[in-house]
């Protein structure tokens, strides 16, 4: 039991101590515009009122005039200390107008000081448990499986069957070309077929040779025939 009362009691006192620290640390920046923006509407206060007792002082010169000098320059020279006054408070008020601003500045930047200070400090936390290492492999392996997933596009886009030489395939094409124009002359007139030339290759087919060697001996036969 006779912890507890201690206890409490050792509480306030710090608590009472801390208060009075700060009491003797000075005033926050929130206090202290407060107190600027105070005493800025007092002083814009006395100076509608100046102001208006300027005019008032004025009013009276103006009544008075060469009837009664004498009352007419103590209005004037009450204007003149009210104007003095005024001066002095415009002046006043551009001071702590400066003040106040800079003062506003400076706990604008602190609280902006403050927030980075969070948020480097959520940021340090999130970076705790991150190990760049780990997050190096970690890249390396998406990248593999980048690498994985392409050649399988590739295989699966790859066509079936059988593939055959293109050039196989062109020079079959001429022949059978050549063969189409052979029978075509042969149709027109029985004229032996001109001899022509495979593409890429200058030599002439081998059927097309034989085919004209056979064609050859007709023509002798031929001609042999009429000679007996």
């Amino acid at each position: 039991m006779s912890k507890f009362p201690n206890f409490f009691k050792g509480s306030s006192s710090s608590g009472s101590k801390s208060k009075h620290h700060r009491s003797r640390g000075g005033p926050s920046a929130q206090e202290a515009i407060h107190k600027l923006r105070e005493t800025e509407e007092m002083l814009t206060k006395k100076q509608d009122y100046l102001e208006k007792r300027i005019e008032q002082e004025l009013a009276i010169a103006k009544k008075h005039g060469t009837k009664n000098k004498r009352a007419a320059l103590q209005a004037l020279k009450r204007k003149k200390r009210l104007e003095q006054q005024l001066t002095q408070i415009d002046g006043t008020l551009s001071t702590i107008e400066f003040q106040r601003e800079a003062l506003e500045n400076s706990h604008t930047n602190t609280e902006v000081l403050k927030n980075m200070g969070y948020a480097a400090k959520a940021m340090k936390k999130v970076h705790e448990n991150m190990d760049v290492n780990k997050i190096d492999d970690l890249m390396a392996d998406i990248t593999e499986q980048q690498d994985v997933a392409q050649e399988i596009s590739d295989a699966i886009s790859r066509p079936f069957g059988e593939t055959f030489d293109e050039d196989e395939l062109l020079a079959e094409l001429e022949e059978l070309e050549q063969e189409d124009l052979e029978e075509s002359m042969s149709s027109m007139g029985g004229l032996p077929s001109v001899p022509s030339s495979r593409l890429p290759s200058s030599r002439p087919s081998q059927r097309a040779t034989t085919r004209r060697k056979a064609e050859e001996e007709n023509d002798m036969r031929m001609l042999e025939s009429w000679a007996i």
